[in-house]
């Protein structure tokens, strides 16, 4: 008998024979879980049934398929990918980017082929998260997928523009071009108004202001516009076609795919390609909706939301997929696929689970047998207005700026014109093909310019050093001269070995001519070191830093007046500040554990066996603006570092209150045997300039007692007799960066001070260093001075400084 089986009691006095026997010290047994479906799940299932309804059989309509296909396709969607996707909020279903898809493969096969194909499109489907190439999709260029979207949503508009006039769709984009004209000549005024009455309630129904606004807006734009132009169609009296729902009995399922092998082929390759394509970018955006809800991400003790969403498993959300897409074409429905609106209803209405997913699923199943009657009265031309208006949307403007800002017009203006002209399959791979073509184009594009300045050579080269401009390279370094002093700058991130033998020989020759070449690269990686400098070390630049740039929320605080939301008495207070700052910091640690941590977490882990041995006691102001692992260009164990207000260095023998910087002073001489300690200022001290301000007597706050250790600073710079502190090659600009200065060069006084540093540097075995940084410049100075001098000069940027 399996050990894993619980025993019953065998004590024949018992009188229970179905007990367990629960051994002592051992915890009680848990209880069996009941399913439960949180409050939250259930109302947002509400709100993305009542948006998939209209819109389901509005694509159904669009594509020509029973209008029944497309409530199968959403009740499968909720229910199968629901249920076994990898995405637990994305919500799946007919979508609209797989209209043109199924309208063509409808006209050209027929009903039951078209499902037969997406059956087959869901096996293929299977076999690629199998194989688990999910991510692979991902590489698709996105201004291939925007273009992709933008073709389907130009054609589906124009398509069902025909409808919204009173009359019927052709099945290409040119011949619905063509035939507009003589639409407009005999539209249906009844089709139009119902139409324009959709629209109209479909863009309003979002703007609605005030408090009744907030409340109304709960209701789903989409019901209401469909439902609002039924209701007056119906009290009209007006004429139309209408949703026409057969019998059940009646409904067409899949049969055998006929039709020559090479188009059913191309035609699955084409369903797979979209249906995954839009599935996982689908599940990517939603892990980023996901991200803005706190809840979600950690979990609530006690509200009902402790279950934390995981990311999206890309590889599962296919596999989820392909089995929705096989049971939706068995059962005579249209290709399943993530949409986006409903997705995002889902997470905004506050879902916390997949069981808002799959519930969304079974309300569509109970409105496919329930609500037959009402869903005939809706007129066809109110669902036509609705899908065009989806179809507009498609093309974003958004996603036209992104891929302006990123150079990838040509990628995104062929994949569009592509999709509305030849097909979805035919555009993307024109798309494709362009932006292979426009990546070549990059990498091949190489500028070299040549110029003198103050008797030194610069040659620029900007782009990817390759074979293929090795001439062009070859030519400006054979216009210096011989024996000038030359520098090399490689604005790129990629050298073949062509183009690496070519600049090494004439550096060789230059060299070995009396001249000097300096080889320096703004990215990592592009400087070429002789064999000789494989001992040194190559430190990477600190990586672009936009942090002050990010969007805060729009609150009382960052407007600088009240209504946060544009309303009287919307003001935000302190607490959405505290908020903002929170999620900042979350998303801050989010990033590092995303982005840094796995580089890192390998030598955190020999210094964590280890234990810390920095080289530096570095000691400088609490300033938010100075980063010391960034103008040090250091990192984890390097430094230790001390900041307080004003980089002060209290004198031995201080009240207790300050044995801080003390305790840290000796600590690091002593036990860490650091080699040497830098005291760094720096511009724009508010440290510095209370000091200027200060005024003797009256009340002091913990700032004032901390800042008399400053005093001596103040006492120097009045000091006729000593040299005051300066600047290489300028004077300072004021009486606060001469105080400044000043204030370095007395702190390394008070350090002097120090029982346990003045006992290393007499033994040699320690040294001391004054540094400023001038925050405006980006300019590091170092005290290069005699004791006394007060020196502060340049440190240059030069690719020759010692390591």
């Amino acid at each position: 008998m399996s050990a894993c089986v619980p025993t019953r009691a065998t004590d024949p006095s018992d009188s229970n024979p179905t007990r367990r026997v629960h051994p002592p010290h051992s915890p009680p047994p848990t209880p069996p879980r009941r399913f439960r479906i949180a409050g939250a799940d259930v109302s947002a299932s509400i709100a993305v049934f009542l948006i998939a309804l209209p819109l389901s059989l509005g694509i159904a309509l669009a594509t020509g398929a029973p209008l029944q296909a497309g409530l199968v396709a959403a009740a499968v969607g909720g229910i199968v990918a629901g249920r076994l996707g990898g995405s637990p909020l994305q919500v799946s279903g007919p979508a609209a980017g797989l209209t043109v898809v199924t309208a063509d493969l409808i006209h050209r096969y027929g009903w039951r082929t078209t499902c037969a194909i997406t059956v087959l499109a869901g096996v293929v489907q299977l076999g690629l998260g199998c194989l688990r190439v999910a991510r692979t999709a991902l590489a698709v260029s996105p201004a291939i997928v925007h273009g992709m979207l933008a073709g389907i949503g130009v054609t589906i508009a124009v398509a069902q523009l025909h409808i919204v006039l009173g009359g019927t769709p052709q099945s290409s984009v040119l011949d619905n071009l063509r035939g507009l004209p003589a639409q407009l000549a005999r539209l249906q005024p009844a089709a139009v108004s119902v139409s324009v009455l959709t629209l109209a309630l479909l863009f309003l129904w979002p703007r609605i202001p005030g408090r009744a606004g907030q409340l109304l807006r709960r209701i789903p734009a989409a019901l209401v516009a469909v439902a609002g132009a039924t209701a007056a169609a119906s009290f009209a009296g007006l004429t139309l076609p209408k949703v026409d729902l057969p019998s059940w009995s009646s409904h067409a399922l899949a049969g055998l795919p006929e039709g020559p092998l090479l188009g059913l082929a191309a035609a699955v390759l084409t369903t797979t390609l979209v249906c995954s394509v839009q599935s996982l970018l689908g599940a990517v955006a939603v892990d980023k909706l996901v991200a803005g809800r706190p809840d979600l991400i950690s979990g609530t003790p006690g509200s009902g939301r402790s279950a934390r969403v995981g990311r999206s498993d890309l590889n599962r959300e296919l596999l989820g997929q392909g089995a929705a897409n096989i049971v939706s074409g068995t059962l005579g429905g249209l290709p399943v696929a993530g949409v986006a609106v409903r997705s995002s209803a889902n997470v905004q209405a506050g879902a916390v689970s997949r069981n808002s997913t799959v519930l969304h699923g079974v309300l569509v199943v109970i409105a496919a047998l329930l609500m037959v009657p009402v869903l005939e009265f809706i007129p066809l031309a109110s669902l036509a207005a609705l899908v065009m208006a989806v179809g507009i949307q498609m093309v974003s403007l958004h996603h036209i700026r992104t891929v302006t800002r990123h150079r990838e017009v040509p990628v995104y203006a062929v994949t569009t014109l592509g999709v509305v002209l030849f097909g979805v399959l035919e555009g993307v791979t024109l798309g494709v093909a362009v932006a292979v073509g426009v990546a070549l184009h990059r990498l091949t594009r190489t500028r070299i310019t040549h110029h003198e300045r103050e008797g030194v050579h610069h040659v620029h080269v900007r782009g990817q050093l390759t074979f293929l401009a090795v001439p062009r390279l070859s030519r400006a370094l054979h216009l210096i001269p011989h024996g000038a002093d030359t520098v090399v700058e490689l604005d790129g991130s990629f050298m073949d070995h062509a183009a690496y033998e070519s600049l090494q020989d004439w550096q060789k020759t230059h060299t070995a001519q009396g001249g000097s070449v300096e080889l320096t690269g703004r990215r990592p990686g592009t400087r070429i070191a002789e064999p000789s400098d494989s001992a040194h070390c190559r430190c990477r630049p600190w990586t672009p830093w936009r942090n002050h740039q990010c969007e805060r929320p729009y609150t009382a605080s960052t407007a600088g007046h009240p209504g946060a939301s544009g309303e009287p008495g919307a003001a935000q207070g302190p607490s959405a500040d505290r908020e903002s700052s929170g999620q900042e910091l979350a998303r801050g640690i989010s990033a590092f554990q995303r982005n840094t941590a796995p580089i890192v977490r390998g030598e955190l882990a020999r210094l964590a066996r280890e234990g810390q041995q920095p080289d530096q006691l570095f000691l400088t102001c609490a300033d938010s603006r100075l980063v010391t692992s960034m103008i040090t260009s250091s990192g984890p164990g390097d430094l230790f570092v001390v900041r307080n207000v004003g980089n002060l260095v209290p004198l031995p023998g201080e009240e207790s209150g300050d044995d801080s910087v003390a305790a840290a002073i000796e600590y690091a001489v002593d036990v860490l045997k650091v080699r040497s300690i830098t005291v760094c200022g720096h511009s724009g001290c508010g440290a510095m300039q209370a000091l200027l301000n200060s005024e003797p007597g009256g009340t002091r706050t913990p700032l004032e007692r901390w800042l008399r250790h400053g005093l001596p600073s103040l006492e120097r710079l009045a000091d006729d007799t000593r040299p005051w502190a300066r600047l290489a090659g300028r004077a300072p600009a004021d009486a606060v960066e001469q105080l400044c200065l000043t204030n370095v060069v007395q702190q390394l006084e008070h350090l002097s001070a120090h029982e346990s540093v003045a006992r290393a540097l007499r033994e040699g075995e320690l040294e001391l260093h004054g540094m400023y940084f001038h925050v405006g410049e980006a300019q590091a100075y170092l005290l290069t001075g005699a004791d006394g001098d007060g020196l502060f000069d340049h440190v240059e940027a030069a690719a020759d400084l010692p390591a």
